[in-house]
């Protein structure tokens, strides 16, 4: 059954070193769009949901060209403001066996960090919408972006629509003279399913825990409608060889997935973003235990893929989550 999502994010053009050479070596990069919601909306609607993105972007072919992306992946780009000014980005150095891959962001002053949607009607946007997804990347970016986050949960809340937040605290990116415990609280209270490891917890609702099924009670008992708290645990051999598992928190209860083994990562930027939008995709339509292994396949199978977006298909996931045709030729 076909589920209505809206998503609220930047959209940013990746900049990648070929293979993997390093920045101080890279005489050309490969060029491509992503962003953390933009890479949930993605992955849903190639799986036959219906999906739309708010966010802003620059009134220039760089612009046109995202647009043009999103839509191809599905994306309904309605709600996407356009006006003057620059597009985020972010460059990419992908490691190797034991060097680390790195990221260097280039997104301040951009379009979206800017964009304080007060032309919006946000309660016709979400008239019909089963499901919003934010993430703390966006009230990282700025004071604009954290307001607009808010007011866009506040409507979802007043139409009765379920909210995913993936906390995804990201230190690199708090720079303009808010702390995420001034901020993040607030707009994790309006969610009912969130992502978030004992890092994010401490760092975006003071929750100073080692154990993750009594942080999850401490997070429930600050914001009570909190259904589901999920997480994923990863090993990691070196930067070619992880191991993945989840782990969901509900009711008092955690629920484990199986553990993968992943020897040769392709490429592992957007892995998170592909576990929640398998988490969604799975809490949407299945029973906890099948979502969180569902969202967990879904993560590995976005290592093996290129780029941001995870293009894989449902049936691909379920396959691998019940070990069928993995790794196989087929024809």
């Amino acid at each position: 059954m076909r589920k209505r999502i809206v998503t609220l994010g930047e959209v940013m053009m990746r900049f990648s070193t070929p293979g993997h050479e390093r920045f101080i070596q890279a005489r050309n990069y490969d060029a491509e769009f992503g962003g953390s919601e933009a890479n949930v909306g993605v992955s849903l609607a190639y799986w036959q949901q219906d999906v739309s993105l708010i966010s802003a972007l620059p009134a220039n072919d760089m612009g046109r060209a995202a647009i043009r992306y999103l839509k191809t992946g599905g994306i309904d780009t309605s709600y996407i403001q356009v006006q003057e000014g620059r597009m985020g980005l972010y460059f990419l150095e992908n490691g190797a066996m034991q060097r680390s891959s790195k990221i260097i962001y280039d997104r301040f002053d951009s379009v979206f960090s800017h964009y304080d949607g007060q032309d919006v009607d946000w309660d016709i946007v979400f008239k019909g919408v089963d499901w919003f997804h934010w993430s703390g990347i966006t009230p990282a970016v700025s004071a604009p972006a954290a307001c607009l986050c808010l007011k866009v949960l506040q409507a979802a809340k007043r139409n009765g629509v379920m909210v995913s937040g993936d906390i995804n605290y990201r230190r690199n990116l708090w720079r303009y003279g808010k702390s995420p415990l001034e901020i993040m609280p607030e707009l994790i209270a309006h969610s009912q399913v969130i992502i978030a490891g004992l890092t994010d917890l401490a760092n975006c609702m003071d929750i100073h825990d080692t154990d993750f099924g009594q942080a999850c009670e401490k997070a429930k008992e600050q914001c009570p409608a909190i259904q589901v708290v999920s997480t994923t645990e990863r090993d990691s051999l070196s930067a070619s060889h992880n191991k993945l598992k989840g782990i969901l928190w509900s009711e008092n209860t955690l629920i484990h997935s199986k553990t993968y083994d992943m020897p040769n990562i392709v490429d592992r930027i957007g892995g998170g973003d592909a576990f929640m939008a398998g988490l969604i995709f799975g809490l949407m339509h299945r029973t906890k235990q099948e979502a969180l292994e569902f969202a967990v396949a879904a993560s590995v199978l976005k290592h093996s893929v290129p780029g941001d977006a995870n293009f894989v298909t449902v049936e691909e996931v379920d396959q691998l989550v019940i070990g069928e045709n993995v790794g196989k030729l087929l024809r």
